[in-house]
């Protein structure tokens, strides 16, 4: 009963996932999403990174929308060998993120995106079913553009904006 347990989901209830195709080794991809301080560089959505210390830290993230999100991060695994990184959130959404970064032929890879949280900040819950359409598409849009923001740190270049 898969369907079941998804249709009775809380509609404040996100799960996404995606594959960005990297022209990269997966070393490389890997080293680029285990430093979290440079994401802003590189991915405009997220506005700020401060580490409180190796395994903490806060971030604050905006896509098109006209809203912040801020979370309290904590690495949840940090897996080099398997190129795994993954952080619970606590704060305006609740939940966990993890990066895997896979092989792809002799010079590229695949980083494997998956998340599953829950708005907590009041707005968004308020609106989760009448918005989360939006909300969705929101997400979307971030990525995209944190994909073409690393394609482009990859490959020497700027963020690709």
């Amino acid at each position: 009963m898969p369907f079941l347990a998804a249709a009775l989901a809380p509609a404040h209830r996100y799960r996404f996932h995606g594959a960005w195709a990297l022209a990269a080794p997966p070393d490389a991809v890997y080293a680029r999403l285990e430093a979290v301080d440079g994401y802003p560089a590189w991915w405009p959505q997220v506005r700020e990174v401060d580490r409180a210390d190796a395994v903490t830290g806060t971030a604050r993230v905006r896509s098109f929308l006209p809203y912040d999100l801020t979370v309290a991060v904590r690495a949840r695994r940090h897996d080099p060998v398997a190129r795994v990184l993954e952080i619970a959130m606590t704060g305006d959404i609740e939940g966990w993120a993890r990066w895997t970064v896979l092989p792809h032929g002799p010079a590229a890879s695949t980083a494997r995106f998956e998340q599953d949280v829950e708005a907590r900040k009041p707005l968004l819950r308020r609106l989760a079913l009448p918005a989360r359409p939006l909300f969705v598409a929101n997400h979307a849009w971030m990525m995209r553009a944190g994909r073409r923001g690393l394609r482009a740190l990859l490959a020497g270049g700027t963020r690709g904006i």
